[in-house]
């Protein structure tokens, strides 16, 4: 896809299961489908399953393994959890399967903001021209299992890394509401927030329209397509563009927004890329 296609790659999709209530259909093929349905170009897509293992080697193992016969749309975004032993095999790896992305959960893995570890995983994936992606949460906290005992990720967290000195690293914030946005964008450089994208599934529409307030002010460009199959309705993202303000109609168009396309060629450039293809 290119940054002027109609068509957006979504940023945010797992496929697996997820160890805390039944999800329908988390499995490649039925993504594949259900992307085509809601006019998507291609998915980035990780695995839910070992988000709740301690090394993320074999999931990501099994992630290329299940995304093999749909590469042409559903591109694999593993895990790298920098303070296990071979991680750097890890970041390659991706980088040799061709991944837009890796993903870092610092809440689940006990971190600090500024933890060494994934200051070093950041300005490891600038260097490399990957993304580096930060889920908030993956539910509600009303509808959280009691199991469930790691908290969202903070504005503290993300701003720490989206300040690290002599950084190239472009970062996706995946489930951030409103209120988050806003504690992370205002309290960056302008530069900085430049590197920072979020996607907008969690964040209000009517009556409250926190998603139009944030288009008017931090602008649609630095906010990005996700469908958050299987966790969530995949409808969101669109629902929301559709009842943005009148005010607001020719910023609501799809290619005004950020997706995967574009987050790529950006992190691309920011590695110094030259001719970066998405």
């Amino acid at each position: 896809m290119t940054e002027s296609s109609a068509r957006p790659v979504d940023t945010c999709a797992w496929i697996g299961g997820y160890p805390f209530r039944d999800l329908p259909h988390p499995e490649p093929a039925v993504l594949v489908r259900v992307l085509e349905r809601e006019g998507f170009a291609g998915a980035w897509v990780g695995s839910l399953p070992g988000v709740f293992h301690r090394d993320p080697a074999a999931s990501n193992a099994s992630l290329y393994a299940a995304l093999a016969p749909h590469r042409d749309l559903l591109h694999p975004v593993p895990i790298v959890r920098p303070d296990w032993p071979g991680w750097e095999r890890q970041l390659q790896r991706a980088v040799d399967e061709g991944a837009p992305a890796v993903r870092a959960y610092p809440m689940q893995w006990g971190y600090a903001p500024g933890h060494a570890a994934l200051n070093a995983l950041a300005r490891a994936a600038g260097e490399a021209g990957v993304v580096l992606q930060l889920p908030v949460r993956f539910e509600d906290l009303r509808q959280r299992h009691h199991l469930d005992t790691a908290g969202d990720l903070s504005a503290a967290h993300i701003r720490a890394v989206a300040r690290l000195s002599e950084s190239a690293a472009c970062l996706l914030v995946s489930g951030a509401s409103r209120e988050l946005v806003e504690e992370v964008h205002w309290g960056l450089t302008p530069e900085e927030q430049q590197r920072v994208w979020y996607d907008w599934h969690w964040i209000w529409g009517p009556p409250e329209d926190h998603f139009a307030h944030l288009g008017r002010s931090i602008g649609p460009e630095r906010l990005a397509w996700s469908s958050w199959w299987p966790l969530r309705l995949t409808q969101q993202a669109q629902a929301l563009v559709d009842l943005l303000p009148e005010e607001l109609a020719p910023t609501g168009h799809r290619s005004s927004f950020a997706d995967g396309a574009v987050i790529l060629s950006a992190a691309h450039r920011a590695a110094g890329w030259k001719n970066a293809s998405t």
